[in-house]
């Protein structure tokens, strides 16, 4: 009986080696330490330790219980958590997740892990997964249950989809399989990878298909398109703009984030989207659908209520080339981060950017970065110290942006339904004249920032804060200080025309203010969603085959045949050498007989419908 108990002992001893230790000689123990000296012959140091062990054994009846009951509660303990967690994952019980959620995305965690040194050890545009999905916002918002709902049993079903980082794939959408679309690694320079976008033979087929639909000017060749090839990038795109017109919202961005799907199934291995050190030329079309895929998603995103989430994206292209910045999602970045109430991300950005890329010569960074500290200085879990700070960078960089851009202020007034003193209405400065003035390209960016970010300036802090600091730059224009006419000849230099980007970047925004400034050289040309305003530097590694058919050489009868039959082609086979009168003469003959044969097959598809007979004989009444 001892030997079975003193077994017994054993696992609880062996699971436990804490409890063994801190309680010193136990049975197991001392067991286990007689076993070991008896192997290597120690005869007097076992003899000691039977002794002692027949000791414990002799009080082990009355401690039995309690020693053996502590580690097996702790044990059964353990065993709940497991249990618990492994019902978690495998039964998707709703209340454990949501309570894993709540200690996963606690606010209270969120300073430690973005705030401080961990957050500044991070590169500037460093982007994190779990940021990319927009669930994650609106479960901070709303909550897992709400957001969720009744999702995760259907998820069990969908067996075929891989999980993705940028979208999430759908039970509707056809099953995937490869396009054709593949991604290389060109170079790597300074640590920096370069990656481009490849079209393989029958991906491109499939895109001169598209072209000619889109040539068509009817969507319904596109969706024709996309029902024998579901994933064709450009063509989803499209589609979605025409949806979005037709107020079909939700049609539209799941078309979008089904080109993200595909795109990323293509992704290199090596293609990372959190490093920033991967890189897409835009000059290369094959790369074009990706940048404009993930701008019209964050775009959707935005409007849905997720500004984390967009601004995360936005920070996934301006990495992808942050030297060009082919769709100036600077002008965005700073709305995104006034909107997610990243105040330090922003001024981050400003302070290591300022000095090589003049992010002060913008309007949206020259407003938005001091409204930035001004919202740090009004947080009171912050320092006493470093509020006074934001305060004091504030009210100087306020300043300086009214001074540089003065045609700003007004509109801005105007769209929030501020009237303002007449001090400020009567001063020249601030007027009517400060607008008119100003180049077009300017009043581009100008319009641009006040139409899309004037909602937040609309709190009533907001604009106590922003009063005195208006007064302040009127004295010192009427004082003449020197940054009041530095500012007004750096306007008349610079801002002379707009580049190329910032133009693509409001088409692409939509913003009716800045759209209506738009010069006629941008407005006059066509504007394909697929691909808006494309680089005039392109890097084309493919070009569209040239139709055999030449129009302007028609004759009338040829283009009105051309029109019933768009395949019909009467100069075919039509030779360019003009001294074989035999060849010239065998040429015309078979365009007769095409002709012809044209002919007879227009004339047997022709179907006359008959009028429809009506079986009542009282209803013929009013022909009569």
């Amino acid at each position: 009986i001892p030997a079975e108990e003193s077994e017994d002992e054993l696992p609880a001893g062996e699971e436990r080696p804490d409890t063994r230790l801190s309680e010193g000689d136990t049975a197991g123990g001392s067991q286990e330490g007689s076993k070991d000296r008896s192997k290597e012959g120690a005869a007097t140091e076992a003899t000691d330790e039977d002794g002692h062990r027949e000791g414990q054994e002799a009080e082990q009846p009355d401690q039995a219980p309690a020693s053996s009951n502590k580690p097996r509660k702790k044990k059964k303990k353990r065993k709940t958590k497991k249990n618990s967690a492994g019902e978690t994952v495998e039964d998707n019980d709703l209340e454990d997740i949501d309570s894993l959620l709540e200690r996963i995305e606690d606010p209270g965690l969120a300073p430690q892990s973005q705030g401080g040194i961990i957050t500044d050890s991070r590169p500037l545009l460093y982007v994190e997964h779990r940021n990319l999905n927009p669930e994650n916002e609106l479960k901070r918002y709303f909550g897992a249950r709400a957001v969720l709902g009744d999702q995760r049993p259907r998820q069990r079903q969908r067996q075929y989809v891989r999980s993705m980082w940028l979208t999430a794939p759908k039970n509707t959408w056809p099953r995937y399989s490869k396009t054709g679309i593949t991604m290389q690694l060109l170079d790597t320079r300074r640590g920096v990878q370069h990656f481009t976008f490849e079209h393989h033979r029958e991906y491109q087929q499939v895109q001169f298909k598209f072209l000619d639909a889109v040539e068509s000017m009817d969507p319904n060749n596109i969706v024709l398109l996309l029902q024998m090839n579901p994933y064709h990038v450009d063509s989803l795109l499209q589609l979605s703009d025409v949806c979005r017109m037709q107020e079909d919202q939700e049609m539209a961005r799941d078309l979008i984030e089904r080109a993200l799907y595909s795109l990323e199934c293509a992704f290199h291995p090596v293609f990372s989207l959190t490093s920033g050190a991967c890189r897409l030329d835009y000059r290369r079309p094959e790369n074009r659908a990706f940048f404009l895929a993930l701008f019209k998603h964050l775009m959707f995103l935005e409007k849905r209520g997720c500004p984390r989430t967009a601004l995360e994206f936005c920070k996934l292209i301006l990495s992808l080339d942050p030297e060009n910045d082919p769709l100036c999602v600077l002008l965005l970045i700073d709305f995104l981060s006034l909107r997610a109430r990243e105040y330090t991300f922003l001024t981050r950005l400003f302070q290591e950017w300022e000095s090589h890329r003049n992010l002060s010569q913008l309007p949206n960074f020259a407003f938005s970065v001091p409204l930035a500290y001004f919202f740090l200085s009004q947080q009171e879990e912050r320092p006493e110290l470093e509020r006074s700070q934001a305060r004091e960078r504030a009210a100087r960089l306020i300043q300086l942006a009214l001074i540089m851009f003065p045609s700003v202020l007004m509109p801005l007034l105007d769209h929030c339904s501020v009237q303002p003193d007449t001090r400020v209405t009567s001063h020249p400065f601030f007027g009517l004249n400060a607008q008119i003035s100003q180049s077009p390209a300017l009043n581009q960016l100008t319009s641009l920032y006040v139409g899309r970010t004037h909602a937040l300036w609309k709190d009533p802090a907001v604009m106590a804060w922003l009063e005195p600091h208006v007064h302040e730059v009127l004295r010192m224009v009427e004082a003449g200080d020197a940054l009041v006419q530095e500012a007004e000849h750096k306007r008349k230099i610079r801002y002379q025309s707009a580049p190329r980007n910032i133009y693509r970047h409001i088409i692409l925004s939509e913003m009716k203010e800045a759209t209506a400034a738009l010069p006629l050289e941008v407005t006059s040309q066509p504007v394909m969603g697929f691909d808006p305003l494309p680089p005039l530097d392109s890097i084309v590694s493919y070009t569209r085959p040239e139709r055999t058919s030449h129009p302007s050489n028609e004759s009338t009868l040829s283009l009105f045949f051309r029109s019933l039959l768009p395949n019909f082609n009467l100069q075919g086979d039509i030779r360019h050498d003009g001294d074989d009168e035999a060849g010239a003469a065998q040429d015309l003959n078979q365009g007769v007989n095409r002709l012809m044969a044209a002919m007879r097959d227009m004339l047997a598809n022709i179907q006359f419908q008959e009028p429809p007979r009506d079986d009542n004989p009282e209803g013929d009444g009013d022909w009569d």
